[in-house]
């Protein structure tokens, strides 16, 4: 079987700021009180949602942050026990909170600054019982997490969950290593960009302009 290289498209033309995507991984993963994989931050103004500029010459965009799935993640490179490494058949980085001793090496050598959360103290969820997926990650005090593109759904055929909520549409998902996948059909059409690509870590998430 040939190798995957799962990628993230987001269209900052029809991405409109609303934060569904952030809601959703959060469900999905039964992240902590505190804890974001994916966050929308606002190309604009000094404080969230708010424009840069002087009406009626107002201006406001939205970029998703979450971790980047880098080709060549420096995380990977520095953690001492192996809790974070990249899956060769799906190019997916992951992390594994049993392996994972609290050291932070990843979150200092990764150059997208908050994609990766550590618990410092022991995860307290405002719901009363487990939400989102079964196979959701084991979150543990002491302990780094981050995104993992929905690897549990992905394995079983299904998309991120950001995915299917986004109203916008902004969001694509697939096989970059697929001539004929969504992915690689968007990105042959449109202009686009990646985060900090001088860093060489060769990111996995693509915006489209």
């Amino acid at each position: 079987m040939a190798k995957k290289h799962y990628v993230m498209v987001v269209d900052t033309k029809r991405c409109i700021g609303c934060h569904t995507c952030a809601l959703a991984c959060k469900v999905e993963n039964n992240l902590p009180d505190g804890v974001w994989w994916n966050r929308t931050l606002t190309v604009g103004g000094d404080e969230m949602d708010t424009p840069e500029g002087d009406y009626p010459n107002l201006q406001i965009g939205f970029i998703t942050l979450a971790c980047q799935h880098c080709e060549n993640p420096a995380c990977v490179k520095v953690c001492p026990v192996g809790a974070t490494w990249k899956d060769e058949e799906t190019g997916l980085v992951m992390q594994d909170p049993d392996k994972c001793i609290g050291c932070r090496y990843c979150m200092v050598a990764c150059p997208y600054t908050g994609v990766r959360q550590f618990n410092f103290e022991e995860p307290q969820f405002a719901a009363a019982v487990e939400v989102g997926s079964m196979d959701a990650f084991n979150h543990q005090k002491h302990t780094v997490e981050k995104c993992t593109f929905c690897a549990t759904r992905v394995a079983k055929g299904q998309e991120p969950a950001c995915i299917d909520v986004c109203p916008a549409r902004a969001r694509t998902f697939g096989d970059l290593n697929d001539p004929n996948s969504d992915v690689s059909l968007l990105l042959s059409k449109r202009p686009y960009f990646q985060l900090l690509d001088e860093k060489g870590t060769e990111p996995s998430v693509y915006f489209l302009t």
